[in-house]
């Protein structure tokens, strides 16, 4: 019973051994804050009156003409008085029109929500603040979140990843989201691009986290507790920041939902085989720049409409048109890597607390989905291959290093945010309860949601502010710390029917798992 769902994998495994619709309101003194490069005004919205809002801020320069496809680069002038009212555009993507549960059954996790994928454009790179307004703290923790889709959509203004409800609540803590690039704009892989910038939207995020540590004293919170925290894609990019960062990772923790560096090995490197930069000059050549030499395709690309690319892209990704082409980061050996586990037995990691942990159903969002749901046997399967075990190998390699390590395993299945029975505890679903939007939409929650909801907002809360601390971690939310024994506890959260958390052995399903230290990858073509 502890285990609802995952417990499942068991016999298989053996075998295979928009911005937020609401009216806002700008006043008084605590919502005009001065930074760096400006004057930025806030806004408060009458839903969350205890919390400030400071929308869209710039940390960068627009990523436009020839810095398209470059890493990013300081803004260039102050911006004045800048006006932080509105839920920022996301950078620029596409939303596949080929059906899936998310722009079925869950648009909410979608950026603009059923108006997928909402305002977009190259001019993205912006901060969005959410500070509580009844405190004159300035030594408030920070969480920085870092959005999923593999790499290819994601923004601040996805509504189920609006942080307003969790700091109206706890009025002890501030959020961060910011946006990144994406898709063939984050990650071109092009020939005419040095190898070391190949990864413009993971240099994007480091460039994110700069930013906060520079100016978030102005909103009340210490620079020296941030805990930068991802999901997905977003767990990934943070799973391989700790390598890129070793001795200067700014942040005091990590956090990794339902992804890490090991995630997923059979389509994280596909890219690092494209030595022939195939995918970007298929591109190239289908909207006016083929047939050029590297520095000319490159310089050509960058005069080329963005919508004309991203609508080239959704056409033929929907498609499914053949050679494949992705875009997702590649092995650049300054913000990803080939050897991670090489990197951790030699100390090249930030020896930072780290959090990890994985949904019992994560495969239901990554297989076949039709009107009678999805083959369960094979989403178990993904779940266990694709999220359980690398998540695994991420926490015994940081272990084995030193790292305190805190594991989880979230097995809700709430009907405001699974309406579909088949759909348990799938890919994202935990993000609502610790977001505190899960009442918004679909109806609202159960009191063991509530209580559900209120213990994961304060561990990952609490794991941040006390730097990891194992005494606070298991006084204040019942969380021990690891240690990859027979009887290494992971936090079970809404395990079964009426239990909020329980701790658990997952012995049983870790002895299951591969050998993962890194991916067999073939030997591509120069």
């Amino acid at each position: 019973m502890l285990l609802t769902g995952f417990s499942a994998l068991l016999p298989v495994l053996a075998s295979v051994a928009g911005a937020n619709p609401v009216s806002k309101r700008a006043c008084s003194s605590d919502l005009k804050v001065q930074l760096q490069n400006g004057t930025v005004n806030g806004v408060v919205d009458p839903a969350t009156p205890g919390v400030r809002q400071f929308l869209g801020i710039p940390y960068a320069q627009p990523p436009l003409g020839d810095l398209r496809f470059a890493p990013p680069q300081p803004l260039a002038t102050p911006y004045g008085e800048f006006n932080a009212t509105q839920l920022p555009r996301s950078c620029i993507q596409y939303a596949t029109k080929n059906p899936n549960i998310y722009n079925q059954l869950v648009p909410e996790f979608l950026p603009g929500g059923v108006d997928s994928p909402g305002p977009i454009s190259e001019d993205c790179l912006t901060v969005s603040v959410w500070a509580p307004r009844g405190t004159t703290r300035k030594d408030l923790p920070v969480i920085m979140f870092i959005f999923g889709g593999s790499f290819q959509y994601g923004g601040e203004d996805i509504p189920y990843l609006i942080p307003a409800e969790w700091v109206q609540r706890t009025q002890d803590h501030i959020v961060v989201t910011f946006n990144y690039r994406l898709n063939i704009f984050g990650y071109p892989n092009a020939a005419g691009i040095p190898t070391e910038e190949q990864n413009p939207g993971l240099l994007d995020q480091r460039f994110a986290v700069e930013w906060v540590r520079d100016n978030i004293a102005a909103f009340g919170g210490d620079p020296k507790r941030i805990g930068l925290w991802g999901e997905s894609a977003g767990a990934i990019s943070v799973g391989t920041y700790g390598y890129a960062y070793p001795q200067d990772p700014i942040v005091n923790t990590f956090l990794m939902d339902s992804g890490s560096e090991f995630f997923p090995p059979s389509v994280l490197y596909i890219s690092t085989l494209d030595k022939r930069h195939t995918s970007f000059s298929i591109v190239a050549a289908n909207v006016g720049c083929g047939s050029l030499s590297p520095a000319e395709e490159l310089a050509c690309m960058r005069k080329v409409d963005a919508l004309t690319i991203i609508n080239f892209l959704q056409q033929y990704q929907d498609s499914f048109a053949q050679p494949p082409i992705t875009f997702i980061p590649i092995v650049d050996g300054r913000t990803f890597f080939l050897d991670y586990n090489a990197r951790a037995q030699a100390g090249k990691i930030a020896k930072l607390p780290t959090l990890i942990g994985t949904n019992a159903q994560e495969g239901v969002a990554f297989v076949p989905y039709g009107i009678n749901g999805v083959n369960e046997t094979l989403a178990n399967a993904v779940t266990f291959g694709t999220f359980f075990c690398p998540a695994y190998k991420s926490a015994t390699d940081r272990l084995a290093d030193g790292i305190p390590v805190y594991r989880y395993l979230y097995s809700g299945s709430f009907t405001n945010i699974s309406p579909a029975p088949f759909l348990g505890a799938y890919h994202e679903s935990e993000l609502p309860l610790i977001m505190g939007t899960h009442p918004l939409y679909r109806g609202n929650s159960t009191e063991f949601e509530y209580q559900v909801t209120n213990l994961m907002q304060d561990s990952w809360l609490t794991f941040v502010a006390s730097s990891g601390d194992p005494a606070t971690m298991s006084a204040n939310v019942g969380w021990p710390e690891w240690d990859n024994t027979a009887t290494g506890l992971v936090r079970s959260f809404a395990p079964a029917p009426g239990v909020v958390a329980t701790n658990v052995s997952l012995r049983a399903f870790e002895t299951l798992c591969p050998a993962v230290d890194q991916p067999n990858i073939p030997t591509a073509t120069a």
